[in-house]
C-alpha cells in the first residue's frame, strides 16, 4: 500500500486521511521528512546567488512540508490516542527531532545568510520574520564554539527523552491510580449520570459490577465536591496528589531533577542566569523581574482570601478541615449562602447544545463564520467530529475536529492543536482540533457538563478561533503560534460568552424539558462569582511559583529530594498553604516536565488573564456580542498571529497598555 503521507492529502483542507494511515506509516514518512527538510536546508546554503529574502527566508518557510505533513497527525496521536506502538515511536522519534532542530539552527553557514539578508523595504510581516529567525539562531546556540555546540546538543537530545518518558509515566499514573469502589454507597452524592459513567468505566477496566472513579490532569478532582463519604474522599484526593511520587516505575521525581538540571546547565551555556531567564527572554514579559513582580503582588492577597473562604468552610464542616474536604464543603457554602448547586446545573449543559447553541453561536454572532458537520468525513477515533467552518460570504474557512471524551489512550487535561496551518504563502487553510476529557456516558445517555468542563470547552474554542482565523503570509506566525505567555488570551477572552445573556438562554436548556434555566439561578451564580477565588487564585499560584523554583536552579544546586525541594519552594514564596496543594504538583506536572512548553512559563496564565480581563471590559463598554465588535477582534488581534508584536495588537484594540486592575476586581484582589 502507498503511503499516503508522502503526498499532500486529497481531502477538503489538507485533512489527513486518518482511515488510510498505519502506524509503519508515520515512521516512514517521518524518516523521508527529516531527510528532506535538511536537503531543502542544505539547498539554501549552497545557492550560489546571494543571500536575499527570497532565496533564503521564504525558501527556509516553504520547506519542511513532508516532515510537518507526518508529524502533526502523528503527535496528534500521541497525545490523543497513542497505541503501545505509538507510544514506541514517540520515545524513538522525540530525541530525533530535537537532534534536528540542532541541525538547522546551529547550522552556522545558514545563520550567515540570514545575517546577510537585506530586508529593508519590505512590508512589516516579512521584516518581523527575518528578525525572529535571526532572534531564533542566537537563542539556539548559533554563538557557542564546538564544543558548547555539542554539549548542547546533548542536552536537548537528553531533554527530549526524558520528557517524553515524564509524559507516558503521567499517563499512565493517572490512569493507575483511578480509584476502584465495591459497592455504590461508597458514591453518595454523586450525581446519577457520573456513578453510570463510573460504573461503564469500571465494566471496561474489567471490573464488572464495581465503580470506577478515573482521574483527571490537576490534583484537586471534581468528584471531591459531591462525595458524602469522607473516607472515599480521603482515598481519592491522597490518589490524586500522590501520582509520580511513591516509589516504583511510575514515579517521576527522578525525571524531574535531572530535566531541571539540564534546563540550568543549558541555560548558563546560552549566557543566562537561569532557566527562567531565557525562557522569558522569549516572552512578551518585559523580563523576569516584571513576572516575579507581579506573581509576588498577587500571592498574598489569593492566601488571605483562601484563608477567609477556609474559616466559612471549617464552620460548616463542623470538625478540623482537611484539603480532601475542602470542594465538597465549598460546594455546601455556595449552596447555602447563594442557593447554587453546581450538579443540579449540569441538566441545562448538555455537550451537543452548548457546542451548537453556545459556543459556535457566540462565534457566528462574532465573527459571521458557520459550521456545518462532515459526516463524510473520518478522524483519527470514532469519537472525534469534524466541522467545516465558513465565512460569511458561504467561502470555505477551515475545518475544526472536536474529541470531547476522555480514553485510556488519551492523556489528561484539555487542549487544542492544528493539523494544517493557515499561510497565505503556502495557500492552506486551517485544520484544528479542541481535545477535552469528559467522562463518555453509557450509549444512548446525554453528555451532561459540570460549570468546569463548560468553561473548558468555550476556553478550547477560544484557541481553535485562534488558528481558524488566522490571516498571515508566513506560516511560522500563523495562529496559535505567539510567545506561550500570549497564546492564552484569546481563549480565556472566549470565556466571557458562557455568561453573556443572549448566548447563555441560547444554550442553557434542561436536556428533556427543553426549559430554560431560570433567571434567578443565573443572578445567582453571578453573586457567588468570587467565592471559591481564593482557593483558585492559590492553587495556581502554587504551581506558577512551583515551576519558577525549578527553573531558577543553577547548575549544580539540583535538590536530592525533589519533595522536600517543593514543599520549601512553596513555602519561601509564602504561597504554602496546608488545604490548598498546587494545581499540579511535581510529580505530574505535565505542563513543564512533559517536552518544555510551559517550563518556567506556567505564569502565563495570569500574565495573559491581565489582557483577558481588560478586553472583557473593553468588549462589555462597547455593547458586548457584536458584529461589529468581534471583526475588530478578528482583525486587529485573532488574524495577526504573531506576524506583528502581539502587545501591539492589544494596543491597537484596546488603544492603550493594559492595566493589572481588572484583573484584580475579577479575582477579588483588590
Amino acid at each position: 500500500m502507498t503511503n499516503p503521507l508522502l503526498t499532500p492529502s486529497p481531502l477538503p483542507y489538507g485533512l489527513p486521511p486518518f482511515t488510510s494511515i498505519e502506524n509503519s506509516h508515520y515512521a516512514e514518512a517521518i524518516d523521508a521528512g527529516l531527510a528532506e527538510h535538511l536537503a531543502e536546508i542544505q539547498a539554501i546554503v549552497d545557492n550560489p546567488e546571494p543571500a536575499d529574502f527570497e532565496n533564503t527566508v521564504v525558501a527556509m518557510e516553504r520547506s519542511g512540508r513532508l516532515l510537518e505533513r507526518a508529524a502533526a497527525p502523528f503527535f496528534t496521536l500521541v497525545s490523543a490516542d497513542a497505541s503501545e506502538r505509538i507510544r514506541q515511536l514517540e520515545t524513538e522519534f522525540s530525541p530525533r527531532f530535537s537532534a534536528h532542530q540542532d541541525e538547522v539552527f546551529l547550522n552556522r553557514a545558514l545563520f550567515e545568510r540570514f545575517a546577510a539578508v537585506d530586508a529593508s523595504g519590505r512590508d512589516p510581516e516579512s521584516v518581523r520574520l527575518l528578525e525572529e529567525y535571526l532572534k531564533e539562531f542566537r537563542q539556539s546556540g548559533i554563538q557557542l564554539d564546538g564544543p558548547g555546540q555539542e554539549r548542547l546538543r546533548a542536552i536537548n537530545a537528553e531533554l527530549a527523552r526524558l520528557g517524553t518518558e515524564f509524559g507516558q509515566r503521567v499517563k499512565e499514573g493517572m490512569k493507575s491510580a483511578a480509584l476502584l469502589l465495591d459497592s455504590p454507597d461508597e458514591l453518595a452524592g454523586l450525581p446519577a449520570d457520573d456513578v453510570a459513567s463510573a460504573a461503564e468505566a469500571a465494566r471496561e477496566a474489567g471490573h464488572d459490577g464495581k465503580y470506577l472513579l478515573t482521574l483527571v490532569q490537576p490534583g484537586n478532582q471534581p468528584a471531591l465536591a459531591s462525595l458524602a463519604d469522607r473516607n472515599v474522599r480521603r482515598r481519592l484526593f491522597e490518589a490524586s496528589v500522590a501520582r509520580g511520587s511513591s516509589g516504583g516505575e511510575l514515579d517521576v521525581l527522578d525525571l524531574a531533577r535531572r530535566m531541571a538540571g539540564l534546563r540550568a546547565e543549558k541555560a548558563s551555556l546560552l549566557g543566562y542566569a537561569n532557566y527562567a531567564e531565557l525562557v522569558v527572554d522569549r516572552q512578551t514579559a518585559p523580563d523576569f523581574g516584571a513576572v516575579q513582580s507581579m506573581l509576588g503582588r498577587l500571592a498574598p492577597a489569593a492566601v488571605r482570601n483562601a484563608d477567609a473562604e477556609a474559616k466559612a468552610l471549617a464552620a460548616v464542616a463542623g470538625h478540623p478541615l482537611e484539603a480532601w474536604d475542602w470542594a465538597y464543603y465549598s460546594a455546601r457554602v455556595r449552596k447555602e449562602r447563594y442557593d447554587v448547586d453546581e450538579q443540579a446545573l449540569r441538566p441545562y449543559f448538555e455537550l451537543d447544545t452548548v457546542l451548537a447553541d453556545g459556543v459556535f453561536h457566540a462565534a457566528t454572532a462574532l465573527y459571521g463564520i458557520t459550521f456545518h458537520e462532515r459526516t463524510d468525513l473520518a478522524g483519527y477515533h470514532p469519537d472525534v467530529r469534524i466541522w467545516e467552518v465558513r465565512n460569511e460570504d458561504g467561502s470555505g474557512l477551515g475545518l475544526f475536529l472536536g474529541d470531547y471524551y476522555s480514553r485510556e489512550s488519551k492523556r489528561g487535561g484539555a487542549w487544542m492543536n492544528s493539523l494544517v496551518d493557515q499561510s497565505a504563502l503556502l495557500g492552506t487553510r486551517p485544520v484544528v482540533i479542541n481535545n477535552l476529557n469528559i467522562s463518555k456516558p453509557p450509549a444512548g445517555e446525554p453528555t451532561l457538563l459540570t460549570l468546569e468542563e463548560l468553561r473548558t470547552a468555550f476556553h478550547e474554542f477560544g484557541h481553535a478561533l485562534h488558528g481558524l482565523l488566522s490571516s498571515v503570509t508566513y506560516p511560522r506566525f500563523s495562529g496559535t503560534s505567539v510567545p506561550r505567555d500570549f497564546v492564552e488570551y484569546p481563549s480565556q477572552v472566549n470565556e466571557m460568552w458562557i455568561m453573556w445573556p443572549e448566548v447563555l438562554s441560547n444554550y442553557a436548556r434542561h436536556h428533556v424539558t427543553g426549559e430554560p434555566l431560570p433567571q434567578d439561578i443565573v443572578d445567582r451564580l453571578e453573586e457567588s462569582r468570587l467565592w471559591g477565588e481564593g482557593f483558585a487564585t492559590t492553587e495556581y499560584l502554587a504551581a506558577a511559583l512551583l515551576d519558577l523554583a525549578w527553573h531558577t536552579l543553577e547548575p549544580g544546586d539540583v535538590p536530592d529530594h525533589a519533595l522536600e525541594f517543593e514543599a520549601k519552594a512553596l513555602e519561601a514564596a509564602g504561597i504554602a498553604h496546608p488545604l490548598i496543594p498546587p494545581r499540579y504538583r511535581t510529580g505530574y506536572f505535565q505542563h513543564i516536565f512533559a517536552g518544555a512548553g510551559y517550563a518556567a512559563g506556567y505564569y502565563s496564565y495570569i500574565w495573559s488573564e491581565v489582557l483577558d480581563a481588560e478586553t472583557v471590559d473593553w468588549f462589555s463598554g462597547n455593547g458586548g456580542l457584536t458584529r461589529a465588535n468581534g471583526e475588530r477582534f478578528r482583525q486587529e488581534l485573532l488574524s495577526r498571529g504573531n506576524s506583528r508584536d502581539p502587545l501591539d495588537s492589544c494596543r491597537a484594540l484596546r488603544g492603550r497598555e493594559a492595566r493589572l486592575e481588572p484583573l484584580l476586581k475579577r479575582r477579588g484582589l483588590e
